[in-house]
């Protein structure tokens, strides 16, 4: 009988492993974003940068996070700002413009970094010259 018990312990506790394995929560991605400008000059950007998000399955609150840090056209600012995402472990970097990418650069070179131009966001950016500077943007 001690055998059984045994036996039966020992399939419970396996069962139970793979029932936890199965139910562990799939990775929470981490964005920053980070903007040289007034936040009035990104919002409709950032709502469609969002939007394509959620298409793609990313629901902000549920499986990822975006943290904003915006200059406010306060170029001095941006080096601190860019330090602050630095600091949260961020999965990746998003920025609009030469000074954010230069400051983020110089805070970390090992977060991945991605650069939009409103040529990517914008609907209006299908002219064969905004998709080149989209596709150099994004190389």
């Amino acid at each position: 009988m001690s055998t059984k018990l045994l036996w039966l312990c020992v399939f419970l506790l396996l069962a139970d492993a793979r029932y936890a394995e199965a139910q562990q929560a799939k990775k929470f991605h981490q964005i920053g974003f980070l903007l040289g400008g007034s936040s009035s000059v990104y919002s409709a950007r950032i709502d469609v940068f969002r939007q394509r998000l959620k298409e793609l399955g990313y629901i902000e609150g549920k499986n990822i996070a975006i943290e904003y840090r915006i200059a406010e056209g306060k170029a001095d600012r941006l080096p601190a700002l860019a330090a602050e995402l630095v600091g949260l472990k961020l999965d990746v970097i998003v920025t609009s413009a030469t000074p954010d990418v230069l400051a983020v650069r110089k805070a970390s070179a090992t977060i991945p970094l991605s650069s939009f131009q409103s040529a990517i966001l914008s609907p209006v950016g299908s002219s064969p010259a905004s998709r080149d500077r989209a596709a150099i943007s994004q190389g």
